[in-house]
């Protein structure tokens, strides 16, 4: 895979706590990095590492961070491979009943799945499954989203979804879907023991045949005015429901 440039204090920081060899050099804002505690932590970081760490004018960093906001450094970074999907099955053997798989069909906003990966990694979830030809893939917009959590959590990009989620049910995972129209509230299902999420496009919602497969459909009450949530916080909610119900069971 190409090198691509992580931007920005947050994102730099997860790549050199969480893979530091990958990361191939620093450029940072010199006269941002005297003011700036944790830029000057950074470069001590980097260079402990043994990673070049080059100053250069601010005008340089803005071209190469386009309209994010880099805060004076970024970093050349080689990222890892996504996970094959061969390795799910070792996946799922390794957390056996602590399975939690979260499947997103049709994610294609760099900005949500970044944001879906970060809420993925606080769960500890066992895999992020996407379809190789509905998401967009690990770029440096997803990796700032996520705030580190792509390099935490295994993405694994399937050719085809329907027959993966049936390879999940034959594993004796459970798999929930969310939407909006059942009456099924996701504080009424099951979420101990081996389970899978599954979120739509925010336009469309799940396929029709990612539906199709799902155990049960379920729907994030919402009492007030609104009709839907971002899929990113729908992902933190019921992740995090299924967390509370697991650890309720100890």
């Amino acid at each position: 895979m190409s090198e691509s440039w992580i931007i920005g204090i947050n994102p730099v920081e997860g790549a050199l706590a969480n893979d530091a060899s990958r990361v191939r050099e620093l450029l940072v804002d010199i006269a941002t990095a005297q003011r700036n505690t944790r830029i000057k932590e950074l470069v001590d970081q980097a260079r402990a590492h043994h990673i070049p760490v080059h100053h250069r004018p601010r005008e340089q960093l803005d071209k190469l961070a386009g309209q994010a906001r880099h805060q004076g450094i970024v970093a050349l970074y080689e990222p890892p491979p996504m996970t094959h999907e061969d390795e799910l099955a070792g996946l799922l053997e390794r957390d056996g009943m602590e399975t939690l798989v979260l499947v997103l069909d049709g994610i294609t906003d760099p900005h949500n799945l970044g944001a879906c990966l970060r809420s993925a990694a606080a769960a500890k979830v066992t895999a992020v499954i996407v379809p190789k030809d509905r998401a967009v893939g690990l770029t440096p917009v997803v990796r700032r989203a996520s705030a580190g959590g792509a390099d935490r959590v295994p993405l694994v990009a399937v050719t085809n979804l329907a027959r993966t989620l049936r390879e999940l049910k034959d594993a004796g995972v459970w798999i929930t879907g969310l939407a909006g129209d059942t009456e099924t509230s996701v504080y009424e299902v099951d979420f101990r023991g081996p389970v899978a999420l599954v979120l739509g496009s925010e336009g469309e919602g799940m396929r029709r045949l990612t539906r199709e497969l799902c155990d049960f459909v379920a729907k994030i009450p919402m009492p007030g005015a609104m009709e839907s949530l971002n899929v990113s916080v729908a992902t933190g909610v019921v992740l995090f429901e299924a967390l509370r119900q697991r650890a309720a069971k100890r």
